[in-house]
Order: C-alpha cells, then structure tokens, then sequence
C-alpha cells in the first residue's frame, strides 16, 4: 500500500508502509513538550521496545525541533497529571484562594479566580464559572438551576457572554463544588469553557425549523463533542468521577479515534489534546450564508454551510485564523479576521476541523502566550503553507471555497415564528447582565411556560417553543420588567456590547459594562445634536483592556480601554462585521468623547454616500482626512 501527500513545498512524495515505519522509528528520538513526536506521528519512548505502538501514517517529513523554552503554563500542564495537581489539593484548604498552578488549571474546568479591586486592606477572593452551552442551547432545568444559583452562591445576577454561555460571579471557594456539581447535575457543564482548549461553539441561536439553520446547530454540537477533554479530570474533581454524559453521535466516536494521518496521541487518556492540550484557547463558529449573528471571522475556525438548490446541506466553506486580543503599545501582536481556506464535504467536516486543530497544537507557539493563538501561525506561515499541512493531517486536498451571499448582521429581536407551528421571541438585555426585576420576571415566564432558552452572541436570550395564545401575556409581563419588543428599544443598544470589567476582571484598566450605558445616552445625544434620525445607529462596543472580548475591533465605535477613565478608539468595522477595524486615536478621555465623535457623525451626515455606514464612511474618508473634520469642527448649525 502506498500513500501520497503533499509536502509544506508543494512536491510529491510517495512512501511505501516500509518507508512510513521507518521513518516513524527516526522520529521516536524527537522530543515536543514531554512527547516523542516527529510530525504528526506519536510514538512510545525510545526505552520501548514495542514496535506495534509506532503508527504508519502519511505525514509531513518535517522534524520538529526540541523546544528550548517553555512559557510557564506550559509546565503546569504537563506536570498537572491531565489538570488535577495541584487544583485537587488546593481545592481542599481552608484558604479562600488557590495558588498560581492551581488558578490556570481551573480554567480548563471552567471557572477564572477573581477578587474585588475596589475593596481596599485585603482582597476578598472568589470564582466566576462559565457554562458551555453549543449555540447558546440552555434546557429549561439547567436555566432555573442557573438562576437558583445566582442567588445562593453569586452575586444575584446572571450574565450573558458574547459566546453564549453564561457568566456566575462570586462564587465561594467553599461551594465551588457544590456549584459546579449541580450544574453538571442537572444538564449543563463547565467542562473547558476556559483554558487551553476549544471553547464553546457559537453557531445561530435561531430555533428555526430549518435544514441549514437545524444542521448548523448540529455541526456545533459535534465539534463540541469531538474537542471536549476525554481524561475524566473535570468528572473526578466535581462529581467524584461520575460521568454525566450523553452517547456521542457515532461520526464523533470515529473521527475522535481515527489516527491514520498521525493526528493522536497513542494510548493517551487525551488522544486529541495530549498532556500539554493547545498552546491558546481555540475558538469556532458556525453558521448558514448571510447569518453573521456569530461575529463568523473572529474565531480561529469559522464554518459556513453550503446547501444545494433544495435546501439540503451539502458541505461547509472554511475560515481560519480569526482572534481579537492583543496588547497595547506592541504592534507585534493584533486583532485579524480568519480567511478562506477551503471547502469540505459535510461528511468530512469533523475530520478537516480534527485536522486543523492538530496543525495549531503541533506548530502554534508555546514559548510566549502573547503569540500562542493561531492567527499568528497563519500571520508566519501564510494560507498556501498552511493549508499544505492541515491537508497532511486531514487525508485529502481542500475544494475552492463556495461562492456565498452577502452577510448581515441577525439579532433575532422581536417575535419570529419558528416554522413549526411555534414562536420564539428575542430580548434585548443590556450587556447581557440578568437581575433585579428582570431577572425575576424571566423566571418566572421560563418556568410557568416550561421554556427552553437560547443565549445569542450579542448577549441577547431567545425563549423559544411559544404557543401563538402565550404570545400576548408573555409580551405583557416581559414590558413591565423591561424586557420591551425591539421596536422600543434604541437602536444603539441593539448592536452594541461590552465586556464585564470592573470590578472583578483582573485585566480592566477602565470600564467598560458599568460605563456603556452613558457612552451610548451621549452618542444618541450627539446624533440628536447633528440631525441624525432615532432609527440611525452605529455599532459600538467597549472593552475595558485590550483583550477583546466583547470583539471591539469589529465594531464601527471600538472603544478599549488604555488607561484610567481612557480609551484607544478604533473605527472602520462594519455593521455586519466582515471588516476589521483599525487604531484611531490613543489616551481619548472619557469627558472628551464628545470633541472626537460629534465632528465625525456631523460629517457622517453631511457627507455620506447612499446607504454608507459609519464605518465605510471613516474607511473611504481616511484618518487623516478625519482628523483635520476634528480640529476644524466649529460646531453643528442645528445648535
């Protein structure tokens, strides 16, 4: 038998099963990370004598050299027997806290420790969970389970992420496991919503009766299954080892455990992950044509359905190497959106994705953190290269990407039927956090109607399965705690998002959730001062660091935090997000926001072409060309 492929040059090469085991026998001197490894081949160490552990596989004869540095989370992995140690014993003192090993291995299990920066003369402790819910799917008994939980063990609210899950805050160490068991008690889990690992998949929070928007969900719910931990380590620390698992879709099983083109590790409890897991957390989305409810380009793998003339799904386009983070005064790091980079038949789909997560965990950089996700691999290597190796993994060459329609931006606001008879209705929820009336007004129509939920990208709730005849009460009841239908809600607040902050996201050089609700009066005030009309928007999204988390660098007003009452501010994105935005001015004061922007919208209006945005208006004009409407603006004449 004899396989080819093509190597990262482009030249063929045949080899023979001969060649193959040979050349997996030269590679078990390699060493990455604590594993024997030359390409994507996994073997025993040299001490083993059994040749029956060397897999014959097509891959890359590129060696992989020794890593001679390691960046520190590197090593708490690898020594965490499969992220246990030392979380297992820090767990059990009586210290409100937990050490710095400890602190990056229970992000893996879902929770980031976190303190009280406005409390002064010592720091009160605590953990914020997040759950993994692929397309925002929340069954009816996990979001009162949520919302119990939040009361008892929180801090009263709940909150929605721009991934759709959900955020607890101020959880106790004492009760993190009782917390945590009760989630997975009672369908949920928290199992790699953080760490080094595939986090939730985002696909259309929609529950159309549909074959695209139906397969799509379907798709998340795989690769979800395919890139979840298989070590048990989350189960043994929460639930004392018992497994709470639904049966896998057989497909999963077999694209899992399928290592012909050396993409396992070789009898490891993580055949996929390995001790060492990613070197970044990995994000993917997917979704149908023209639904960019998902923000599709800022994942690491983003997945589009291409359907035949009859709705049925024939395959998926595939997008790589998205990612917002960076870091402020270093240009060496940047947010950049993902790129074509194929098209795959959908019974190929878990295999491809298989493929170009092994490529990111074999090559992605482990010496520095700062550089470690994926879109700087693509950045070094480019497409072409890139594409050569995921193919080596993968078995097969990629087709050239379908041609698609135009994207828009989906919100789901509002009533929409479902097509199967029932309803679902889209609420709006500033930044995404749930309390006070609202949250208890949600609650109780969640549970008097027994719905089922669905949380959106943009930190929206969808409740889905309504009866025509529950529409008018639910609309009622919903209006008196402030849950208004989209028409009464400012267009503004619709797009817009922002990240938690402060005070208990150790990363926050400002704010960003507590300060968006001001910005977004002043912006409306500013339209109102310039002529501009109610049901005129702008997407504007602010971030308290430049991490990115609620994606500023996609929006139209990107305002991230770069010092104290301070913001960088980035224009350019567009309202359906397919174009990055890019640094404007740096230090803008939050008391000056009004000299930057009230130039620009008056400018906007004055000078737009039909239908151009705010973004395509800042592109097409340029910053310099923006900055002399700044110095020279005397004032709107509609004062």
């Amino acid at each position: 038998m004899t396989t080819s492929f093509r190597s990262p040059a482009g030249a063929a090469t045949v080899f023979s099963s001969d060649q193959k085991i040979l050349n997996a026998l030269r590679s078990s001197r390699s060493v990455f990370l604590g594993r024997n490894v030359r390409g994507g081949v996994h073997s025993l160490p040299p001490s083993s004598s059994s040749s029956s552990s060397i897999q014959a596989v097509s891959t890359p004869e590129a060696a992989a050299k020794a890593t001679t540095k390691r960046s520190k989370v590197e090593i708490i992995k690898e020594k965490s027997n499969f992220i246990r140690y030392p979380l297992n014993e820090e767990l059990l003192t009586e210290a409100p806290n937990v050490n710095e090993s400890a602190v990056q291995l229970i992000k893996f299990h879902g929770s980031y420790q976190q303190y009280n920066r406005e409390e002064r003369g010592g720091r009160s402790y605590s953990f914020m969970l997040r759950t993994k819910n692929p397309s925002g799917k929340v069954p009816n008994q996990l979001y009162l389970t949520m919302d119990d939980l939040a009361d008892e063990f929180g801090i009263g609210t709940l909150r929605l992420t721009t991934r759709q899950t959900f955020q607890l805050h101020g959880v106790l160490k004492h009760n993190l496991k009782t917390v945590m068991s009760s989630i997975i008690r009672n369908m949920g889990s928290t199992l790699g919503a953080c760490g080094d690992l595939n986090r939730n998949v985002l696909a259309p929070a929609a529950p159309y009766a549909r074959k695209d928007y139906l397969f799509a969900q379907e798709t998340a719910d795989n690769v979800a299954a395919l890139l979840s931990p298989q070590s048990g380590f989350y189960y043994d620390m929460w639930v004392d080892g018992e497994r709470f698992m639904t049966a896998e879709p057989p497909e999963v099983v077999e694209a899992r455990n399928d290592n012909s083109h050396g993409t396992n590790f070789v009898d490891s409890p993580e055949p996929i992950y390995g001790t060492q897991f990613l070197p970044r957390k990995f994000k993917i989305a997917v979704t149908v044509p023209t639904d960019n409810s998902v923000d599709l380009l800022t994942n690491d793998i983003g997945l589009v359905v291409v359907s035949d003339d009859n709705g049925e799904p024939q395959g998926f386009n595939i997008y790589v190497g998205g990612g917002m983070g960076r870091t402020h005064r270093m240009e060496s790091t940047f947010a950049r959106i993902a790129e074509p980079l194929g098209y795959v038949p959908k019974e190929d789909i878990l295999y491809a994705v298989k493929a170009i997560v092994v490529t990111q965990r074999e090559h992605g950089r482990r010496d520095d953190r700062k550089y470690s996700r994926m879109k700087y691999l693509l950045s070094s290597w480019g497409i072409e290269k890139f594409r050569d190796v995921v193919e080596q993994y993968y078995g097969k060459k990629f087709e050239a990407s379908r041609d698609l329609p135009e994207w828009e931006f989906k919100s789901y606001l509002g009533w929409h039927e479902q097509g199967d008879g029932a309803w679902f209705c889209g609420l709006h929820v500033d930044s995404g956090r749930v309390g006070g009336n609202m949250k208890k007004t949600l609650r109780e129509v969640i549970e008097k109607y027994k719905l089922d939920v669905r949380i959106t990208p943009n930190q929206n709730i969808v409740l889905c399965d309504i009866k025509s005849e529950w529409k008018r009460p639910i609309t009622t009841v919903l209006a008196q705690a402030g849950l208004l239908q989209p028409e009464f809600v400012d267009p503004l607040n619709q797009t817009a998002m922002a990240c938690p902050a402060f005070p208990l996201c150790p990363l926050a050089i400002t704010e960003a959730e507590r300060g968006i609700p001001s910005i977004l009066k002043r912006v409306r005030a500013m339209f109102e001062k310039v002529g501009l009309d109610y049901d005129e928007s702008v997407v504007v999204r602010v971030t308290g660091c430049p991490n990115g988390c609620a994606r500023p660098y996609m929006a139209e007003v990107g305002l991230v935090g770069d010092g104290p009452n301070s913001y960088q501010v980035w224009l350019g994105g567009t309202p359906n997000q397919t174009q990055i935005a890019r640094a404007f001015m740096d230090k803008v004061k939050i008391h000056d926001l009004e000299k930057v922007f009230e130039p620009l919208f008056y400018n906007w209006k004055l000078g737009r072409q039909a239908k151009e945005s705010f973004g395509e208006f800042t592109t097409r004009m340029g910053f310099e060309k923006l900055k002399e409407l700044i110095d020279s603006y005397e004032g709107s004449p509609n004062n």
